[in-house]
């Protein structure tokens, strides 16, 4: 797991699942107010976090709404998207971002991070992902680092239209987090 925030990246790594799970927590909740960012993370990176720590019994910041119960996300009904707080900062999906307009506009790109990331001029770094086991500490960092990096950056090169997509509006200053 990795978090890109302005001051720069932080790459969480560990074999202990609720370690990893409590480093993360721990991190977000540290961070100024601002905004979450995932890229296809009220989805499944978010549900996905929340479900791994209840079967740790661990507590998160976490707050997901959604999800085919009241609250689904405006930009996505009926996807079985959440939307999501993180110890209190607000959270955009990106990728529902893109999603709504490249579809339309450019019919044959996909909406992957890495695709959007190059269509905008982005450097991006491939790997097999079927493959990421026997990469190298280091390039795994690099490969994770990235990842948030990218998702970060795209939230902040359509951020004008981006603010519309918040779960939820923090007043103050609004600093994109990736993770």
């Amino acid at each position: 797991m990795a978090v890109a925030t302005p001051a720069g990246d932080e790459v969480l790594a560990s074999d202990d699942e609720p370690a990893l799970l409590a480093a993360l927590d721990e991190l977000i909740a540290r961070l100024p107010p601002g905004v979450l960012v995932t890229w296809n993370g009220s989805a499944f990176d978010l549900p996905f976090l929340a479900t791994r720590a209840a079967a740790c019994e661990l507590e998160l910041g976490l707050v997901l709404a959604g999800g085919g119960s009241p609250a689904p996300l405006r930009s996505a009904p009926g996807l079985g998207a959440y939307r999501a707080s993180w110890h209190g900062h607000d959270h955009l999906d990106a990728y529902r971002v893109y999603r709504n307009d490249l579809p339309r506009l450019l019919p044959p790109v996909s909406c992957s991070l890495k695709s959007v990331a190059r269509l905008v001029g982005l450097a991006v770094i491939e790997e097999d992902r079927t493959a990421l086991h026997r990469l190298s500490a280091q390039r795994l960092a690099d490969y994770v680092a990235s990842d948030a990096r990218l998702a970060r950056a795209l939230a902040e090169c359509r951020w004008r239209t981006a603010v519309r997509f918040l779960d939820r509006l923090i007043v103050g200053q609004l600093t994109p987090v990736a993770v």
